[in-house]
């Protein structure tokens, strides 16, 4: 069935950037947009509250995705959440805002991606902030997104600062402003104590809009192309087949993993596998679903003697705090602390980051007694994976095989990050509130190899799925297929240094810009 009205702009994914994107592009009255979301809404109570994000995890707000078996890991399957709510990510995540390093966009620039250095993508960044500490050259106020700093600081994570620094790391107050190295206090996408991911900051207040259409359970099976050109999707709403027409454009912002899934269905991707599964082939292009990167972390935790830890979040007078002032341990993001760490002149090619619980197993297992955690991870991976289909049907979840370790040195890498992690743990700040190491039965080089293999796991920065310069171009237009454009951290070509959020919502605004020409 044919939606009677068709749109000026379909977009699939209510996520970080599809609700960017909607916001923006409705702003124009002249303009008609249709965002559709496979997700519900966000009216969950657990979203907003900050310390609560695990809470969300295999819920039915997540994607609950999994990997493949990694052979470099212990042949573990791996777990990957995914926001399946509008706002995506940005309702589920850590909150973290890092921008990632400014060589990074002037690396995008390099492979010739015109527009994308960093002198081109800061207005951007800055274009979304609203940051409590102020407008400078680095950081904007009035955007509709809050960037702020913790409101209550967990002594444990000041005590990190300060045995970090006792390791020799240098203090550095802002990671996104002229220098990334060091460690300090992370900044969140919190307003006073409450999550402010992109749907509340950006699709809320644009949703009362006539010209913005706003769908959620609706699910796009693919994108319907006549004549080498995307005039509209094809969905399931209500439990009814329904197809919604695009006037002027279709835009994919279904994430790294929904993005390039849901071209491979519409039959734009390498041919040979699409023509193998029985999908005909609309563009061959080869690099679709390839080029998947994503940061791999390890971490150590330890037992905490005489301090609680957020174990007691949910202790009464912590729930009456955070309901009357949105203060306490309820209104912290977890990952208060951190940083990052570089070799010499080159850019950090590590990061650093400090809960003041025992976060384990996704923060799923509830923390048997006070705790602390120091986790790294590896910004610059040299292992690249892949998303593919297991059949022509959409019902079928995807194949997702990030291929950690495959990189010749990645591993190795990881492992002199936990020993510095451990070295951090042992320094005088720390080590006299610590008790024994959790789980980890000691310290030299082969356990902790053994303890990466076993444990490490995703930072939840899947990108590059639907890089610029092979899949899109540097306008995010889709090679071989007119009227269709994708905008979501899989257009990224290499994985920024740092959380990958706050980038994608760059990519939104700066995408906003180019389709209004």
């Amino acid at each position: 069935m044919r939606d009677e009205a068709a749109h000026d702009y379909v977009i699939v994914g209510a996520g970080s950037a599809g609700c960017v994107l909607a916001a923006r592009l409705g702003a124009d009255p002249g303009t008609s947009v249709l965002l559709l979301e496979a997700g519900r809404d966000d009216a969950v109570r657990a979203i907003s509250v900050p310390a609560a994000f695990s809470t969300l995890f295999r819920t039915e707000v997540d994607w609950d995705h999994r990997t493949r078996a990694q052979d470099r890991l212990d042949g573990r399957e791996l777990y990957w959440p995914a926001g399946k709510v509008l706002g995506g990510g940005s309702s589920i995540n850590a909150m973290v805002y890092i921008r990632g390093n400014a060589a990074d966009y002037d690396g995008w620039r390099a492979r010739g991606l015109d527009g994308w250095g960093h002198r081109d993508v800061l207005p951007y960044f800055r274009r979304s902030e609203d940051n409590t500490r102020g407008a400078d050259a680095h950081h904007g106020t009035g955007g509709p997104l809050a960037v702020s700093d913790l409101r209550d600081r967990h002594p444990l994570s000041e005590a990190f600062l300060a045995a970090a620094e006792a390791a020799g790391l240098a203090a550095n107050p802002d990671f996104n402003g002229p220098r990334q190295e060091g460690v300090g206090f992370y900044q969140a996408t919190v307003r006073r104590g409450r999550r402010d991911g992109t749907a509340r900051a950006f699709l809320r207040p644009a949703a009362r809009r006539r010209n913005l259409t706003v769908r959620t359970r609706a699910t796009v099976r693919r994108v319907v192309v006549e004549h080498g050109r995307a005039v509209g999707v094809s969905a399931e709403l209500d439990g009814r087949a329904r197809e919604f027409r695009a006037r002027r454009e279709v835009i994919l912002a279904a994430g790294a993993i929904g993005s390039p899934r849901l071209l491979l269905l519409s039959g734009i991707g390498p041919a040979a596998e699409l023509a193998a599964l029985g999908i005909p082939v609309v563009a061959d292009s080869p690099q679709v679903g390839r080029n998947l990167q994503d940061h791999l972390t390890i971490g150590a935790g330890w037992e905490v003697r005489g301090i609680r830890t957020l174990e007691s979040a949910l202790r009464p007078a912590n729930v009456l705090r955070y309901a009357g002032a949105r203060r306490g341990p309820l209104a912290s993001h977890v990952v208060e602390a951190g940083g990052f760490v570089a070799a010499g002149d080159a850019p950090p090619h590590l990061q650093l980051h400090a809960a003041p619980v025992l976060f384990d197993n996704h923060g799923l297992t509830p923390p048997p007694c006070p705790g602390f955690t120091i986790g790294v991870s590896l910004l610059t991976p040299e292992s690249r994976g892949k998303i593919t289909l297991r059949s022509a049907d959409p019902a079928d979840a995807p194949v997702i095989d990030p291929c950690y370790g495959t990189g010749p040195t990645d591993l190795a890498r990881l492992v002199d990050g936990l020993e510095l992690v451990i070295g951090i743990g042992t320094a005088r700040p720390l080590n006299r509130h610590f008790g024994a190491l959790y789980a980890l039965a000691g310290t030299d080089r082969g356990t902790l190899e053994r303890w990466t293999r076993a444990r490490a796991d995703t930072l939840y920065h899947p990108v590059g799925t639907c890089a610029m310069g092979t899949v899109v171009d540097a306008a995010l237009r889709v090679t071989g297929v007119d009227g269709l454009r994708v905008c979501d951290a899989s257009v990224m070509p290499v994985i920024p240094r740092g959380n990958t959020n706050a980038p994608t919502i760059m990519i939104a605004e700066r995408a906003a810009d180019l389709i209004r020409g």
